[in-house]
């Protein structure tokens, strides 16, 4: 099968990745660049369903495979930050913050960072250069997207199989965790952290996969 790259899509991520390296620089200049991550969620949902469709159509899904890829584009890049922070980190930190890192690398290992960081207060809190391992929240949500969705796309075509209850199911999730992020948009390291307020970000990229796929009578 020839793989076409997607020169628009890898744009996007530019896009994405260059807003969030401007906030972190200057976000006084910068001030919404933290946006950047929102699409890159949006960009993720968008890909990972083509993805799944495409395999499931043609009757090539495997969770094995599927997980497998995932693992291999993530996981080389993943270690050799990991094991570089850890060697800056045992030289340049003093004992209760290597505590607090040790306990954010186990976390980070587990795809659990968003969750960690949340329980300590995240972006929100103090001293969050001290938290070098802080930016890896957002892989973690990526993950637990990873692990969820291709189950509820799986079960939805095993029993439906028709591309209109793809959309009907994933719009339907989207809307209540947009409900559920603006129930706790007062407590933002709710909105920020967790991935249950993150899902619409991903279903809204899911949807424009699947909406070319419809067969609209009449």
């Amino acid at each position: 099968m020839i793989k076409v790259r997607r020169t628009d899509i890898d744009t996007l991520r530019g896009v994405s990745v260059l807003a969030v390296v401007a906030f972190h620089v200057n976000n006084q200049i910068f001030t919404n660049g933290y946006l950047g991550v929102d699409l890159f969620f949006v960009i993720s949902g968008y890909v990972i369903t083509n993805s799944i469709i495409k395999n499931l159509d043609s009757g090539n899904f495997s969770f094995f495979k599927f997980y497998l890829k995932r693992a291999k584009r993530i996981l080389p890049a993943l270690l050799v930050v990991l094991f570089t922070t850890i060697v800056f980190a045992s030289l340049i930190l003093l004992l209760p913050d290597l505590k607090r890192f040790t306990e954010s690398l186990i976390s980070a290992l587990a795809f659990i960072s968003n969750i960690y960081f949340w329980s300590i207060g995240g972006y929100f809190s103090t001293n969050d250069e001290l938290k070098p391992l802080l930016h890896l929240w957002s892989l973690s949500v990526e993950e637990q997207f990873y692990l969820f969705f291709p189950i509820f796309i799986f079960l939805i075509y095993k029993f439906f199989n028709k591309k209109k209850y793809y959309i009907i199911a994933i719009i339907s999730v989207s809307i209540l965790s947009f409900i559920l992020n603006y129930k706790f948009l007062s407590s933002t390291e709710v909105v920020f952290f967790l991935f249950p307020t993150r899902i619409w970000q991903f279903g809204i990229g899911a949807t424009f996969a699947l909406i070319p796929n419809l067969k609209i009578k009449n």
